[in-house]
């Protein structure tokens, strides 16, 4: 399945993307794709009302935003320097463990809403990445195999990072990765069964039309049932928390001479078989 949700900026309503390309609303049968929804068998329950009222669900206005495919999670949790050719670019060895960071919830807005520049920023940057989120509670996982009865479903993501805030304002990566509207995902979370293989995804992310970004998540140093496993180790993952778990190579940052957005700018992504996104830039 593909879940999706549509409407106003804080009054989205939950839906699908149906197999001939409507979205359908859900919100005759469910208030939305948050925590409640999947800690409580949600996904068993709107599989089947798929499977039998599908025609009868209301086509969506096509006009209608798109929301973040999911409600504001719990948390938002993030991995730095997860491909080793990224590494690389940042001049940096690749780490023995994850380098976790948190993104403020704050931050999550839909798949084409802005990306609102800070105030006097001249350092906004770009990274596209592969989101995990998660459906069941996972505490102290005892491996890796365990991890991925716990996931809801995957999107695209957009970890934007302000390179001066995260580096040269004298604190961790959390302040430069926060910011309103640091944390487009969507258009959609696509289930397990129709994600493919996640381990051999491909990435690409272009500003004003030029490719900036290509990459695939075969090159993850730790790949996603690692993560889950670790991550539980040190924290509670529950029902709707996000996982972005890094970038490929192309950041602006890592370009010689270095290049950031500025108002204006329009960025696509995408990850194979998740969909597509598309911000443009605009200041605070």
């Amino acid at each position: 399945m593909r879940l999706i949700r549509f409407g106003e900026a804080g009054r989205e309503r939950p839906g699908i993307l149906a197999p001939d390309g409507t979205r359908r609303d859900c919100s005759a049968h469910f208030d939305d794709w948050n925590a409640a929804f999947f800690a409580s068998d949600g996904l068993a329950r709107l599989a089947a009302l798929v499977r039998g009222q599908l025609d009868a669900l209301p086509v969506v206005d096509e006009a209608a935003r798109r929301g973040a495919c999911v409600a504001r999670p719990g948390k938002v949790l993030g991995i730095g320097l997860n491909y080793r050719d990224h590494a690389a670019e940042s001049g940096l060895e690749p780490p023995a463990e994850p380098v976790l960071f948190m993104k403020a919830t704050t931050a999550v807005t839909g798949p084409n809403d802005p990306i609102v520049i800070p105030p006097g920023s001249e350092k906004t940057d770009w990274e596209v990445e592969l989101g995990v989120v998660i459906g069941r509670e996972a505490r102290h996982l005892a491996g890796p195999g365990e991890s991925l009865a716990h996931v809801a479903g995957y999107c695209a993501a957009h970890d934007v990072s302000e390179r001066s805030y995260q580096f040269d304002r004298c604190g961790q990566w959390d302040k430069g990765k926060s910011c309103d509207s640091f944390c487009p995902i969507g258009p959609q979370l696509v289930t397990p069964d129709e994600a493919g293989d996640v381990a051999n995804l491909e990435l690409r992310l272009d500003v004003n039309g030029v490719r900036k970004q290509t990459g695939n998540t075969a090159n993850m140093i730790f790949d996603v049932p690692f993560l889950l496993y670790y991550l539980s180790g040190f924290m509670t993952l529950e029902p709707g928390d996000i996982i972005l778990t890094g970038t490929p190579p192309g950041v602006g940052m890592g370009r010689r001479p270095q290049e950031f957005l500025r108002a204006g700018d329009v960025v696509d992504l995408s990850v194979q078989g998740l969909g597509a996104l598309r911000q443009v830039c605009v200041n605070a």
